[in-house]
């Protein structure tokens, strides 16, 4: 039993890569700050998800504040700094069997858009995590892992499409974590966006991953609504909600954010 409260909490607390898309998109895009420019974020995500597994019904509840900073080095190469404070609470038949939070593993990305032409841009986005979450509390991993994002970008105004695959390794510390984790994820989605009008976009987001749990063969997949407003030229609002289209991904997540740039 307590292995499946790990397993569960690790697949709850840490995702297998964080993509710093245009919140509260998943699925990244191929623009940059531009040279000498910053961006602020902070962004908050509530999920809940149950389940019924050998006759024993679990309920999960997690929360994320996810804050990164994002460095313009050229007009087309970003540095991304992000670092998560989680939350998560598992009940098995209404018992409480699990009850962590703390601070997740730190993410360093380089963002290189390495393509434009007629609306259409590509761009790569290696990172690597380091373990700054406590691995013994299902905070973090425990060592330095990697994984890289391929990104497309049409756009075809007033509607934008972008497409991401990507893949992560992932390094454990704990012998548990190892024999109970994948450690490569591969990760497919494609978002919309939509200006319905001026300095206000609706967007939409699908996709699915591996699952990270060895025992489980059936792939997480999702589905996203939400919009985004820009209430001034330096700041954007947005509000948004992703669902589960099968059982492996949380039920509902509510999720919302603010972003500043400079």
């Amino acid at each position: 039993m307590f292995k499946k409260v790990i397993v569960a909490l690790a697949l709850v607390v840490c995702p297998a890569w964080s993509a710093h898309a245009a919140h509260p998109l998943i699925t990244d895009d191929t623009g940059t700050q531009g040279k000498g420019k910053y961006q602020v974020e902070l962004n908050g995500t509530v999920s809940r998800d149950e389940e019924v597994f050998d006759g024993v019904q679990t309920r999960e509840d997690g929360a994320e504040i996810a804050a990164s900073f994002s460095a313009g080095l050229s007009d087309n190469i970003d540095l991304v700094i992000g670092a998560p404070l989680v939350w998560s609470r598992i009940r098995e038949d209404g018992a409480l069997t699990a009850d962590e939070n703390g601070l997740g593993d730190l993410a360093l990305e380089l963002k290189l858009r390495f393509f434009e032409q007629t609306g259409f841009s590509l761009a790569v986005k290696p990172g690597i995590t380091l373990p700054t979450g406590n691995e013994h509390r299902g905070l973090g991993n425990g060592k330095v892992s990697y994984g890289v994002t391929i990104i497309a970008t049409q756009e075809l105004e007033p509607v934008t499409f972008h497409l991401n695959a990507a893949y992560t390794h992932n390094e454990f510390k704990l012998d548990a974590d190892k024999e109970s984790n994948r450690s490569d994820i591969w990760h497919g989605s494609v978002a919309a966006t939509y200006e319905i009008m001026k300095d206000f976009q609706l967007v939409a987001n699908v996709g699915l991953e591996s699952n990270g749990d060895r025992g489980a063969s059936k792939t997480p997949a999702f589905i996203l609504g939400g919009a985004i407003y820009t209430m001034t030229e330096n700041l954007d609002l947005d509000l948004g909600v992703k669902g589960g289209l099968n059982g492996p991904e949380a039920d509902i997540s509510y999720l919302a954010g603010i972003a500043y740039r400079f």
